[in-house]
């Protein structure tokens, strides 16, 4: 077999480049993946009862920008969703990220987003420069906050205390003063309708 390139790891970057060079260039690629499958970590296939699995966990696509989303979609129609989270903590659910819906749950009232700044203002602990994940969080929000959110998940999702962590681990988190109760808030959010592996 004769081809212009060979590109190793058939996940985006490498199923896009190939795409690219064979679309714009007309160069013959061989794409080759030590897994039986392309798109790497974000590949999806059907269980037996028929049901669409992300087999390496949930992959939510989402960008900002338009010229992303048009060339995706030449290979796909979209399901759009919104990513939200419900946190289990102190018997209850609680909205997440936190935004002015959880602090209205935890102050037991309707608020505002003025009152919840002031609030968040009298409740962080000042730190310049912090030096882990616990610090990073305590500087925007406050202890009580972190003790609820953050405190547990951390020990949960990588067996370790924040504090154990770079600053950026938790503050990847956002933390709203208004009703935005979205994970993220990227403008397009979307799940490849046929899913990943029929996009690819």
């Amino acid at each position: 077999m004769r081809v212009d390139f060979l590109i190793v790891g058939a996940g985006f970057a490498g199923c896009v480049l190939a795409e690219r060079l064979a679309s714009q260039s007309r160069k013959k690629c061989l794409l080759i993946d030590r897994r039986d499958h392309i798109g790497g970590n974000a590949h999806d296939s059907y269980s037996s009862a028929g049901v669409l699995i992300h087999n390496y966990g949930p992959h939510y696509f989402r960008t900002n920008s338009l010229r992303i989303k048009d060339y995706l979609g030449q290979f796909t129609e979209w399901h759009h969703v919104e990513y939200k989270i419900a946190v289990w903590t102190w018997d209850r659910y609680w909205p997440f990220p936190i935004n002015l819906n959880t602090f209205e749950q935890l102050v037991g009232h309707p608020a505002t987003t003025a009152e919840m700044e002031a609030a968040l203002a009298q409740w962080r602990v000042p730190i310049e420069s912090p030096r882990n994940s616990e610090e990073a969080i305590i500087s925007k929000i406050g202890v009580k906050l972190f003790e609820i959110f953050y405190k547990q998940y951390t020990l949960k999702q990588w067996g370790c205390e924040a504090r154990d962590l770079d600053p950026s681990v938790c503050s990847r988190i956002p933390i709203r003063t208004n009703r935005d109760d979205r994970y993220f808030s990227d403008t397009f959010q979307a799940l490849p309708k046929l899913g990943y592996h029929k996009m690819f």
